[in-house]
Protein backbone atom coordinates (compact mmCIF):
# COMPACT_ATOMS: atom_id res chain seq x y z
CA UNK A 1 0.00 0.00 0.00
CA UNK A 2 0.93 3.71 -0.97
CA UNK A 3 -0.59 6.73 0.77
CA UNK A 4 -2.03 7.93 -3.09
CA UNK A 5 -5.23 7.01 -4.23
CA UNK A 6 -5.53 3.93 -6.69
CA UNK A 7 -7.96 4.35 -9.62
CA UNK A 8 -8.76 1.21 -11.27
CA UNK A 9 -8.59 0.60 -14.70
CA UNK A 10 -11.45 0.30 -16.39
CA UNK A 11 -12.63 -2.42 -18.93
CA UNK A 12 -13.72 -0.37 -21.81
CA UNK A 13 -11.03 1.78 -21.97
CA UNK A 14 -8.32 -1.06 -21.87
CA UNK A 15 -10.39 -2.64 -25.02
CA UNK A 16 -10.30 0.47 -26.60
CA UNK A 17 -6.56 0.80 -26.03
CA UNK A 18 -6.27 -2.84 -27.13
CA UNK A 19 -8.24 -2.00 -30.26
CA UNK A 20 -5.70 0.36 -31.82
CA UNK A 21 -2.65 -1.24 -29.89
CA UNK A 22 -1.46 -2.77 -33.92
CA UNK A 23 -1.74 1.01 -35.06
CA UNK A 24 0.42 2.78 -32.81
CA UNK A 25 4.57 2.68 -32.23
CA UNK A 26 6.90 3.51 -29.67
CA UNK A 27 10.53 3.78 -29.96
CA UNK A 28 10.83 5.97 -32.98
CA UNK A 29 13.70 7.51 -34.47
CA UNK A 30 14.52 11.31 -34.61
CA UNK A 31 18.16 12.91 -35.22
CA UNK A 32 19.33 9.91 -35.34
CA UNK A 33 19.05 9.07 -31.59
CA UNK A 34 16.42 5.78 -30.45
CA UNK A 35 13.32 7.87 -28.53
CA UNK A 36 12.39 6.02 -25.63
CA UNK A 37 9.51 7.32 -22.90
CA UNK A 38 9.10 6.31 -19.95
CA UNK A 39 5.95 7.22 -17.48
CA UNK A 40 6.28 7.15 -14.28
CA UNK A 41 3.49 7.49 -11.67
CA UNK A 42 5.42 8.55 -8.33
CA UNK A 43 5.24 12.53 -8.35
CA UNK A 44 6.94 12.54 -5.49
CA UNK A 45 10.21 11.05 -7.04
CA UNK A 46 9.95 13.48 -9.87
CA UNK A 47 13.55 15.22 -8.93
CA UNK A 48 15.01 11.53 -9.10
CA UNK A 49 13.90 11.07 -12.19
CA UNK A 50 14.52 14.61 -13.72
CA UNK A 51 18.28 14.00 -13.30
CA UNK A 52 18.21 10.77 -13.73
CA UNK A 53 17.22 11.28 -17.21
CA UNK A 54 19.71 14.17 -17.72
CA UNK A 55 22.44 11.95 -16.44
CA UNK A 56 21.33 9.16 -19.06
CA UNK A 57 21.50 11.46 -21.92
CA UNK A 58 24.73 12.70 -20.75
CA UNK A 59 26.08 9.29 -20.93
CA UNK A 60 24.48 7.88 -24.31
CA UNK A 61 24.70 9.12 -27.43
CA UNK A 62 22.35 6.56 -29.46
CA UNK A 63 19.35 7.13 -27.09
CA UNK A 64 17.25 10.14 -26.31
CA UNK A 65 15.30 9.01 -22.82
CA UNK A 66 12.50 11.06 -21.68
CA UNK A 67 10.63 10.57 -18.28
CA UNK A 68 7.25 12.27 -17.55
CA UNK A 69 6.62 12.08 -14.17
CA UNK A 70 2.71 13.18 -13.86
CA UNK A 71 0.94 13.80 -10.61
CA UNK A 72 -2.30 11.21 -12.04
CA UNK A 73 0.00 9.08 -13.99
CA UNK A 74 -2.55 6.26 -14.02
CA UNK A 75 -5.45 8.70 -15.29
CA UNK A 76 -2.95 10.53 -17.80
CA UNK A 77 -1.26 6.58 -18.93
CA UNK A 78 -5.39 5.59 -19.62
CA UNK A 79 -5.59 8.55 -21.69
CA UNK A 80 -2.82 8.24 -23.64
CA UNK A 81 -4.04 4.57 -24.44
CA UNK A 82 -7.31 5.71 -25.76
CA UNK A 83 -5.04 7.95 -27.88
CA UNK A 84 -2.82 5.87 -29.28
CA UNK A 85 -0.31 6.90 -27.38
CA UNK A 86 1.70 4.99 -25.93
CA UNK A 87 4.98 5.30 -23.78
CA UNK A 88 7.26 2.33 -24.34
CA UNK A 89 7.99 1.64 -20.78
CA UNK A 90 5.96 2.61 -17.49
CA UNK A 91 6.57 3.08 -13.98
CA UNK A 92 3.92 1.74 -11.73
CA UNK A 93 3.15 0.14 -8.38
CA UNK A 94 2.46 -3.29 -7.78
CA UNK A 95 -1.27 -3.21 -7.54
CA UNK A 96 -4.32 -4.09 -9.00
CA UNK A 97 -3.60 -1.42 -11.75
CA UNK A 98 -0.81 -3.37 -13.18
CA UNK A 99 -3.16 -6.58 -12.87
CA UNK A 100 -5.49 -4.53 -15.05
CA UNK A 101 -2.76 -3.73 -17.56
CA UNK A 102 -1.42 -7.22 -17.75
CA UNK A 103 -4.85 -8.48 -18.19
CA UNK A 104 -6.04 -6.35 -21.48
CA UNK A 105 -2.44 -7.50 -22.95
CA UNK A 106 -0.68 -4.40 -22.80
CA UNK A 107 2.74 -5.57 -21.50
CA UNK A 108 5.81 -7.13 -23.56
CA UNK A 109 7.17 -10.72 -22.26
CA UNK A 110 10.58 -9.27 -21.06
CA UNK A 111 11.89 -13.14 -19.70
CA UNK A 112 14.34 -12.67 -22.15
CA UNK A 113 15.95 -9.52 -20.27
CA UNK A 114 19.09 -10.68 -18.17
CA UNK A 115 18.50 -8.07 -15.62
CA UNK A 116 15.51 -10.68 -14.06
CA UNK A 117 18.57 -12.51 -12.84
CA UNK A 118 19.71 -9.58 -10.29
CA UNK A 119 16.26 -9.55 -8.82
CA UNK A 120 15.24 -10.98 -5.52
CA UNK A 121 12.86 -13.74 -5.69
CA UNK A 122 10.46 -12.80 -3.41
CA UNK A 123 9.88 -9.58 -5.44
CA UNK A 124 9.74 -11.61 -8.46
CA UNK A 125 7.35 -14.01 -7.07
CA UNK A 126 4.98 -10.82 -5.82
CA UNK A 127 4.61 -9.86 -9.50
CA UNK A 128 3.63 -13.13 -10.51
CA UNK A 129 1.36 -13.23 -7.65
CA UNK A 130 -0.69 -10.43 -9.34
CA UNK A 131 -2.12 -12.35 -12.68
CA UNK A 132 -5.87 -12.66 -12.32
CA UNK A 133 -4.94 -15.76 -14.14
CA UNK A 134 -1.83 -17.64 -14.33
CA UNK A 135 0.69 -16.10 -17.75
CA UNK A 136 3.12 -17.55 -19.21
CA UNK A 137 6.31 -15.38 -18.86
CA UNK A 138 7.35 -11.97 -17.15
CA UNK A 139 6.30 -8.94 -17.61
CA UNK A 140 7.29 -6.62 -14.90
CA UNK A 141 10.71 -5.76 -13.58
CA UNK A 142 10.90 -5.20 -9.65
CA UNK A 143 12.48 -2.00 -9.21
CA UNK A 144 11.77 -0.36 -5.10
CA UNK A 145 9.48 -2.03 -2.71
CA UNK A 146 8.61 -0.26 0.39
CA UNK A 147 8.04 -1.57 4.03
CA UNK A 148 5.11 -1.09 6.36
CA UNK A 149 4.99 -2.24 10.07
CA UNK A 150 5.06 0.21 13.52
CA UNK A 151 6.93 3.54 13.42
CA UNK A 152 8.64 4.10 16.90
CA UNK A 153 10.18 6.79 18.78
CA UNK A 154 14.04 5.33 19.44
CA UNK A 155 14.61 7.89 21.90
CA UNK A 156 11.47 7.20 24.19
CA UNK A 157 12.20 3.74 23.93
CA UNK A 158 15.82 4.04 25.44
CA UNK A 159 14.96 6.01 28.09
CA UNK A 160 12.15 3.83 29.10
CA UNK A 161 13.79 0.71 28.46
CA UNK A 162 11.07 -0.64 26.31
CA UNK A 163 11.55 -3.80 24.32
CA UNK A 164 10.48 -4.47 20.93
CA UNK A 165 7.42 -7.01 21.05
CA UNK A 166 7.81 -10.34 18.58
CA UNK A 167 4.53 -11.41 19.27
CA UNK A 168 1.05 -10.00 19.35
CA UNK A 169 0.42 -10.38 23.19
CA UNK A 170 4.01 -8.77 23.81
CA UNK A 171 2.83 -5.39 21.42
CA UNK A 172 -0.37 -5.28 23.76
CA UNK A 173 1.63 -5.78 26.93
CA UNK A 174 3.97 -2.77 25.66
CA UNK A 175 1.11 -0.38 24.85
CA UNK A 176 -0.28 -0.80 28.40
CA UNK A 177 3.15 -0.23 29.44
CA UNK A 178 3.51 3.18 27.58
CA UNK A 179 -0.14 3.50 28.39
CA UNK A 180 0.73 3.37 31.91
CA UNK A 181 4.09 5.73 31.97
CA UNK A 182 1.68 8.59 30.55
CA UNK A 183 2.35 8.33 27.31
CA UNK A 184 0.19 7.78 23.95
CA UNK A 185 1.07 4.61 22.44
CA UNK A 186 -0.33 4.71 18.71
CA UNK A 187 -1.69 7.56 17.07
CA UNK A 188 -3.97 7.21 13.62
CA UNK A 189 -5.16 9.68 11.02
CA UNK A 190 -7.87 7.67 10.40
CA UNK A 191 -9.91 10.96 8.57
CA UNK A 192 -7.81 10.26 5.49
CA UNK A 193 -9.78 6.03 4.72
CA UNK A 194 -6.44 5.20 3.32
CA UNK A 195 -4.49 5.04 6.76
CA UNK A 196 -6.42 2.48 7.84
CA UNK A 197 -5.11 0.14 5.62
CA UNK A 198 -1.80 0.56 7.02
CA UNK A 199 -2.43 -1.33 10.14
CA UNK A 200 -5.28 -3.89 8.44
CA UNK A 201 -2.49 -4.75 6.28
CA UNK A 202 0.08 -5.00 8.68
CA UNK A 203 -2.13 -7.53 10.34
CA UNK A 204 -3.56 -9.27 7.84
CA UNK A 205 0.23 -10.45 6.42
CA UNK A 206 0.59 -12.70 9.53
CA UNK A 207 -3.09 -14.06 10.09
CA UNK A 208 -4.37 -14.55 6.39
CA UNK A 209 -2.58 -16.59 3.36
CA UNK A 210 -1.18 -14.39 1.00
CA UNK A 211 -2.66 -15.62 -1.91
CA UNK A 212 -6.20 -15.24 -0.04
CA UNK A 213 -7.87 -13.49 -2.63
CA UNK A 214 -7.16 -15.56 -5.50
CA UNK A 215 -8.32 -18.58 -2.95
CA UNK A 216 -11.44 -16.34 -2.99
CA UNK A 217 -11.86 -16.47 -6.65
CA UNK A 218 -11.03 -20.04 -7.50
CA UNK A 219 -14.45 -20.36 -4.15
CA UNK A 220 -12.18 -21.91 -2.08
CA UNK A 221 -12.25 -19.71 0.72
CA UNK A 222 -14.14 -16.52 2.18
CA UNK A 223 -13.22 -13.26 3.88
CA UNK A 224 -15.99 -14.12 6.25
CA UNK A 225 -13.49 -16.70 7.70
CA UNK A 226 -10.23 -15.31 6.56
CA UNK A 227 -10.21 -11.77 8.25
CA UNK A 228 -12.04 -12.94 11.14
CA UNK A 229 -9.26 -12.33 13.59
CA UNK A 230 -7.39 -10.09 11.50
CA UNK A 231 -10.89 -7.55 12.10
CA UNK A 232 -10.68 -7.79 15.77
CA UNK A 233 -7.28 -7.30 16.13
CA UNK A 234 -7.20 -3.79 14.18
CA UNK A 235 -10.04 -2.90 16.36
CA UNK A 236 -7.95 -3.23 19.31
CA UNK A 237 -5.74 -1.16 18.77
CA UNK A 238 -8.49 1.63 19.28
CA UNK A 239 -8.07 1.25 22.99
CA UNK A 240 -4.05 2.77 22.59
CA UNK A 241 -4.94 5.20 20.30
CA UNK A 242 -5.95 9.24 20.79
CA UNK A 243 -9.93 9.79 21.40
CA UNK A 244 -11.55 9.84 17.60
CA UNK A 245 -8.82 8.92 15.45
CA UNK A 246 -10.94 9.88 12.49
CA UNK A 247 -10.79 12.97 13.09
CA UNK A 248 -7.35 13.21 12.55
CA UNK A 249 -5.62 13.41 9.07
CA UNK A 250 -2.61 11.38 7.45
CA UNK A 251 -0.90 14.85 8.45
CA UNK A 252 -1.88 15.38 11.95
CA UNK A 253 -0.94 11.89 12.72
CA UNK A 254 2.85 12.47 11.22
CA UNK A 255 3.25 16.16 13.06
CA UNK A 256 1.69 14.35 16.43
CA UNK A 257 4.33 11.37 15.97
CA UNK A 258 7.21 14.08 15.22
CA UNK A 259 6.37 16.15 17.79
CA UNK A 260 6.38 12.83 20.45
CA UNK A 261 2.73 12.45 21.14
CA UNK A 262 2.84 8.47 20.62
CA UNK A 263 5.73 6.27 20.84
CA UNK A 264 4.39 4.51 17.83
CA UNK A 265 3.00 5.07 14.37
CA UNK A 266 1.76 1.91 12.43
CA UNK A 267 2.19 3.07 8.78
CA UNK A 268 4.28 2.63 6.01
CA UNK A 269 7.98 3.72 5.78
CA UNK A 270 6.79 6.53 2.90
CA UNK A 271 5.30 8.20 6.26
CA UNK A 272 9.14 9.03 7.16
CA UNK A 273 9.65 12.06 4.69
CA UNK A 274 6.33 13.84 5.90
CA UNK A 275 7.57 13.46 9.86
CA UNK A 276 10.68 14.48 9.23
CA UNK A 277 9.32 17.62 7.51
CA UNK A 278 8.44 18.70 10.88
CA UNK A 279 10.98 17.40 13.26
CA UNK A 280 14.15 16.58 10.85
CA UNK A 281 16.19 15.48 14.59
CA UNK A 282 13.87 12.51 15.16
CA UNK A 283 15.25 9.26 15.82
CA UNK A 284 12.68 6.68 14.40
CA UNK A 285 13.42 3.36 13.57
CA UNK A 286 10.79 0.46 13.10
CA UNK A 287 9.43 -3.04 13.67
CA UNK A 288 7.45 -5.86 11.82
CA UNK A 289 3.84 -5.76 13.51
CA UNK A 290 4.09 -8.73 15.32
CA UNK A 291 -0.13 -9.84 14.83
CA UNK A 292 0.58 -13.16 15.67
CA UNK A 293 1.23 -15.10 18.94
CA UNK A 294 4.54 -17.62 17.24
CA UNK A 295 6.89 -15.31 16.75
CA UNK A 296 7.97 -17.24 13.66
CA UNK A 297 4.80 -16.30 11.86
CA UNK A 298 6.09 -12.69 11.95
CA UNK A 299 6.21 -11.47 8.29
CA UNK A 300 7.48 -8.03 6.82
CA UNK A 301 4.49 -6.12 5.05
CA UNK A 302 6.50 -5.63 2.22
CA UNK A 303 5.12 -4.48 -1.49
CA UNK A 304 6.63 -3.14 -5.41
CA UNK A 305 6.48 -0.05 -4.78
CA UNK A 306 7.51 0.63 -8.01
CA UNK A 307 8.31 -1.49 -11.15
CA UNK A 308 9.12 -1.29 -14.67
CA UNK A 309 7.08 -2.84 -17.82
CA UNK A 310 7.63 -2.48 -21.48
CA UNK A 311 4.86 -1.70 -23.55
CA UNK A 312 3.82 -4.55 -26.34
CA UNK A 313 3.66 -1.61 -28.99
CA UNK A 314 7.87 -0.35 -28.20
CA UNK A 315 9.61 -1.03 -31.45
CA UNK A 316 12.95 -0.94 -30.05
CA UNK A 317 13.17 -3.36 -27.02
CA UNK A 318 16.92 -3.54 -27.12
CA UNK A 319 16.87 0.58 -26.54
CA UNK A 320 14.32 -0.10 -24.04
CA UNK A 321 16.60 -2.84 -21.83
CA UNK A 322 19.29 -0.99 -21.88
CA UNK A 323 17.04 2.07 -19.96
CA UNK A 324 16.26 -1.04 -17.37
CA UNK A 325 19.79 -1.52 -17.02
CA UNK A 326 20.61 1.95 -16.56
CA UNK A 327 18.10 1.93 -13.78
CA UNK A 328 19.30 -0.64 -12.32
CA UNK A 329 23.36 -0.08 -12.38
CA UNK A 330 24.26 -0.19 -8.79
CA UNK A 331 24.63 3.68 -8.19
CA UNK A 332 21.12 4.75 -9.51
CA UNK A 333 19.60 1.98 -7.02
CA UNK A 334 21.34 3.29 -4.22
CA UNK A 335 20.85 6.80 -5.15
CA UNK A 336 16.65 6.00 -4.87
CA UNK A 337 17.15 4.48 -1.51
CA UNK A 338 18.72 7.34 -0.56
CA UNK A 339 16.32 9.84 -1.70
CA UNK A 340 12.85 7.85 -0.96
CA UNK A 341 13.69 5.49 1.79
CA UNK A 342 12.92 2.75 -0.29
CA UNK A 343 14.02 -1.12 -0.07
CA UNK A 344 15.84 -2.27 -3.80
CA UNK A 345 14.65 -5.11 -5.38
CA UNK A 346 17.67 -5.83 -6.40
CA UNK A 347 19.87 -8.44 -5.21
CA UNK A 348 23.37 -6.56 -3.80
CA UNK A 349 25.17 -4.53 -0.85
CA UNK A 350 22.83 -1.52 -0.34
CA UNK A 351 23.03 0.88 2.29
CA UNK A 352 19.46 1.07 3.63
CA UNK A 353 17.85 4.28 5.69
CA UNK A 354 18.14 3.98 9.72
CA UNK A 355 14.71 3.26 10.22
CA UNK A 356 14.28 0.14 8.42
CA UNK A 357 17.29 -0.93 10.99
CA UNK A 358 14.44 -3.24 12.61
CA UNK A 359 13.18 -4.95 9.47
CA UNK A 360 16.79 -5.10 7.63
CA UNK A 361 16.66 -9.11 8.41
CA UNK A 362 13.37 -9.70 7.15
CA UNK A 363 14.25 -7.90 4.00
CA UNK A 364 18.14 -9.51 3.75
CA UNK A 365 15.94 -12.76 4.30
CA UNK A 366 12.94 -12.28 1.56
CA UNK A 367 10.63 -13.13 4.47
CA UNK A 368 8.61 -10.49 2.90
CA UNK A 369 4.62 -11.33 1.86
CA UNK A 370 2.56 -8.48 -0.67
CA UNK A 371 -0.03 -6.14 1.06
CA UNK A 372 -3.34 -7.26 0.61
CA UNK A 373 -4.88 -4.30 -0.72
CA UNK A 374 -2.83 -4.36 -3.78
CA UNK A 375 -5.41 -6.95 -4.88
CA UNK A 376 -8.60 -5.41 -3.86
CA UNK A 377 -10.71 -3.54 -6.73
CA UNK A 378 -10.43 -0.18 -6.53
CA UNK A 379 -13.86 0.46 -6.87
CA UNK A 380 -14.85 -1.32 -3.19
CA UNK A 381 -13.12 1.06 -1.41
CA UNK A 382 -11.70 -1.27 0.59
CA UNK A 383 -10.28 1.58 2.67
CA UNK A 384 -13.66 3.57 3.43
CA UNK A 385 -14.78 -0.16 4.65
CA UNK A 386 -12.65 -0.67 7.48
CA UNK A 387 -12.89 3.44 8.48
CA UNK A 388 -16.64 2.68 8.67
CA UNK A 389 -16.07 -0.54 10.38
CA UNK A 390 -13.94 1.30 13.37
CA UNK A 391 -16.23 3.79 13.84
CA UNK A 392 -19.31 0.79 13.99
CA UNK A 393 -19.79 0.37 17.79
CA UNK A 394 -22.91 -1.76 17.74
CA UNK A 395 -22.65 -5.75 18.41
CA UNK A 396 -22.80 -7.08 15.27
CA UNK A 397 -20.45 -4.66 13.52
CA UNK A 398 -17.62 -7.19 12.72
CA UNK A 399 -20.45 -9.46 11.04
CA UNK A 400 -21.31 -6.54 9.21
CA UNK A 401 -18.31 -5.74 7.57
CA UNK A 402 -17.20 -9.13 6.95
CA UNK A 403 -20.17 -9.96 5.22
CA UNK A 404 -20.11 -7.01 3.28
CA UNK A 405 -16.75 -7.14 2.22
CA UNK A 406 -17.66 -10.90 0.81
CA UNK A 407 -20.43 -9.31 -1.01
CA UNK A 408 -19.35 -6.53 -2.63
CA UNK A 409 -15.58 -8.95 -3.49
CA UNK A 410 -18.43 -10.82 -5.69
CA UNK A 411 -19.98 -7.59 -6.94
CA UNK A 412 -16.85 -5.80 -8.33
CA UNK A 413 -14.45 -9.02 -9.07
CA UNK A 414 -17.48 -10.59 -11.29
CA UNK A 415 -15.70 -10.52 -14.25
CA UNK A 416 -12.34 -11.59 -12.77
CA UNK A 417 -14.03 -14.60 -10.83
CA UNK A 418 -15.40 -15.74 -14.39
CA UNK A 419 -12.33 -15.31 -15.84
CA UNK A 420 -10.63 -17.62 -13.19
CA UNK A 421 -13.20 -19.92 -13.41
CA UNK A 422 -12.83 -20.15 -16.90
CA UNK A 423 -9.08 -20.91 -16.73
CA UNK A 424 -9.52 -23.63 -14.08
CA UNK A 425 -12.13 -25.31 -15.90
CA UNK A 426 -10.37 -25.34 -19.63
CA UNK A 427 -7.06 -26.68 -17.41
CA UNK A 428 -9.77 -29.34 -15.90
CA UNK A 429 -10.26 -30.17 -19.21
CA UNK A 430 -7.09 -30.74 -20.65
CA UNK A 431 -6.30 -33.14 -18.09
Amino acid sequence: MRKHNKIAAGTLLLGAAMAGMMLSGCGSEADGKTQIRMLQYKPEATDFFDALEEKFNETHDDIELTIDSPNDAMTILKTQLIREDYPDIVGIGGDVNYSNFLDAELFMDISDYEGLSTIKQSYLDTAKALEFVPVEGNYALPYMANAAGVLYNRDLFEEHGWTIPTTWDEFIALCDEIQAAGIQPLYFGFRDAWTCLAPWNAIAVDLADSDICAQVNRGEATFTEAYDQVADRIKALLDYSQPDPAAYSYNDACTAFARGESAMYVIGSYAVPQIQSVNPEINIDSFVFPASNNAEENILNSGNDLQFSVMKTCENKEAAYEVLDFLLEDENVQAYLDDQNAVPCKEGDFTLAPMLDGMKTYIEEGKTADYQDHYYPAEMAVDAMIQTYLLDTSENAKETFLTRFDTDWTRYNRDVIRKVEEYYGNQSETE
